[in-house]
């Protein structure tokens, strides 16, 4: 045991021990592109790819493929986009715990922790725990990005733009096409930049 412990000390005084062998140290090149996709792995965690999935499904049925003949339909698409972009809004203050007994249980975050909504049985968070699911003011800037980025998405379907502005000018079709193309991509360095903990409804959970 002795001389096992020797050749574990380090050779000379002042000198740390040799690493792992199998951990190799990373290339800056590595760290960077780590870093990459781990930031753009944080997007899915705020576009809003099943909202945006909802309403392709039900644009063409809304507007009539487009057609819009009369004002409910009009009101109808309007309508499909705003609750659209408020559930975007909403899930983005939703967050997951798991329970004693290992289950997720979803719930909204508050400015007190987190309130569970899908269980019967009472969820004890610690004082520790309560504080990492609490509202911030990120969380604010957060849900309305994913908003806007679902109101950029929903502009890019022609048949939407045929509905709700059938005569454009072409200014105003430069528009439709730069403004939505612009919203996608500062919301997404966003994202990127300031990426969200939260994995609520709708959101990838994590393996805590």
């Amino acid at each position: 045991m002795e001389a096992i412990q020797e050749s574990m000390q380090p050779l000379l005084p002042g000198t740390s021990a040799p690493s792992e062998p199998g951990k190799q140290p990373k290339t800056p090149a590595q760290r960077a592109m780590r870093k990459t996709f781990k930031g753009t792995a944080h997007l899915s965690n705020l576009l809003p790819t099943g909202t945006v999935l909802a309403f392709q499904i039900l644009s063409p049925v809304v507007t009539d493929q487009g057609r819009c003949p009369n004002t409910a339909s009009w009101a109808m698409t309007l309508g499909v986009i705003v609750l659209s972009a408020a559930s975007c809004f909403f899930c983005c203050f939703t967050d997951s715990v798991r329970d004693s007994r290992g289950k997720v249980r979803y719930g909204v975050a508050t400015f007190k922790g987190l309130y569970i909504i899908d269980s019967s049985i009472p969820v004890v968070l610690s004082p520790e725990e309560a504080a990492k699911y609490r509202l911030r003011l990120i969380d604010f800037f957060h849900a309305f990005m994913t908003s806007l980025v679902f109101v950029a998405v929903a502009l890019f379907d022609q048949k939407v733009v045929k509905c709700l502005y059938p005569a454009p000018s072409t200014e105003a079709r430069k528009m439709l096409v730069a403004v939505p193309a612009c919203i996608g991509i500062i919301c997404s360095l966003f994202f990127i930049a300031f990426p969200s903990r939260r994995h609520g409804i709708g959101f990838p959970l994590s393996k805590e």
